[in-house]
């Protein structure tokens, strides 16, 4: 209503006056000029969460809330990092984790193990009794 009245005089004035005289903001009125079309396109929480659920399933579970994002805006979604988060705890969906260090040790084999015959006695009562040395390619 303050928007068309403010587009009937605008000929007579200068915008920041009409607008400063109804008390409306010059990016609003321009805003409603324009049809009210936001620049970018903000989803709510339910249309979020179902685009978070369809990009998670498209990458096979691999990328998590960092990653999400980025993929996010990348398809021209505005989204913030911390409500990305939120969205992908509380519903539960998470990242693939890859193992980062690999297990080098089998402790299950078959093999027989050599027997300890320093028994952790580190103090010898006399010389040449215990013996370490460090094997090393020449």
């Amino acid at each position: 209503m303050k928007s068309a009245w403010i587009a009937a005089h605008r000929d007579g004035f200068a915008l920041n006056e009409l607008c400063a005289v109804l008390e409306v903001s010059v990016g609003g009125d321009r805003a409603w000029q324009g049809g009210g079309t936001a620049d970018r396109r903000g989803l709510t929480d339910a249309p979020l969460l179902a685009l978070i659920r369809s990009i998670h399933a498209e990458l096979k579970g691999a990328d998590g809330s960092p990653r999400m994002v980025h993929e996010l805006r990348a398809r021209g979604f505005s989204a913030s990092k911390a409500r990305v988060e939120r969205l992908m705890r509380e519903h539960g969906i998470r990242g693939r984790h890859e193992r980062r260090d690999k297990a080098t040790t089998d402790s299950q084999h078959s093999l027989p193990v050599a027997d300890n015959r320093l028994a952790r006695d580190f103090a010898p009562s006399g010389p040449n009794q215990v013996w370490s040395a460090d094997i090393t390619d020449l």
